[in-house]
């Protein structure tokens, strides 16, 4: 919650009468249902990662290959999971052709093992990514549910994300928390 609806929410609980425990416990449930926006829809905490990403106008060629790889119960499961979520724009990125090639059938495996080099087990926010960035000196590397690691690093104050090609993605909205994970936007479709 941020300081103005903070504020806000003081005042009236001083005009109503209540008390500032109230009103903090009152901030604190806020807290529990805020989402954050991601292309144009609310990103639900209480909602898995699959139930809030095909709102996002950002992602739906993600969505279509998450489908195409037969992942959409994996990632609706209970995980946890933190995904590094490329944009539509990141799709388009990459080489004419690329993504209608890996959507068809007979390349599934190939989708399945990109897509899930963008996925690490657990739920890591921003500050554990920092914590582990800050306990390695600075990059920290992590294994991906493919099994390849990527590298995060600090550059400036963006996260980046480096796969194992040595392209850097960059994490353009952080801490989508959802309700079986973590979601962080990212610029670039990584490469195992």
């Amino acid at each position: 919650m941020n300081r103005r609806m903070l504020f806000r929410l003081l005042v009236t609980a001083f005009l109503m009468g209540t008390t500032v425990a109230t009103a903090t416990a009152m901030a604190g449930s806020m807290d529990s249902h805020d989402s954050v926006m991601v292309g144009g829809a609310a990103m639900y905490p209480s909602r898995n990662i699959i139930q809030n990403a095909v709102n996002s106008k950002d992602h739906t060629t993600l969505v279509a290959a998450v489908k195409a790889a037969g992942l959409v119960d994996t990632l609706s499961g209970p995980g946890p999971f933190t995904v590094f979520a490329p944009t539509n724009e990141a799709f388009a990125a990459l080489p004419a052709g690329t993504v209608d090639t890996l959507l068809k059938p007979e390349n599934k495996a190939t989708l399945i093992k990109i897509l899930t080099y963008h996925v690490v087990p657990g739920r890591l926010s921003a500050e554990d990514l920092a914590a582990k960035v800050a306990a390695a000196g600075g990059k920290a590397e992590l294994k991906t549910v493919e099994g390849e690691s990527i590298t995060v690093s600090k550059d400036g104050d963006q996260w980046a994300i480096t796969d194992a090609k040595g392209n850097t993605a960059h994490v353009t909205i952080g801490n989508v928390f959802q309700s079986n994970g973590v979601i962080h936007v990212i610029d670039k479709v990584l490469m195992p």
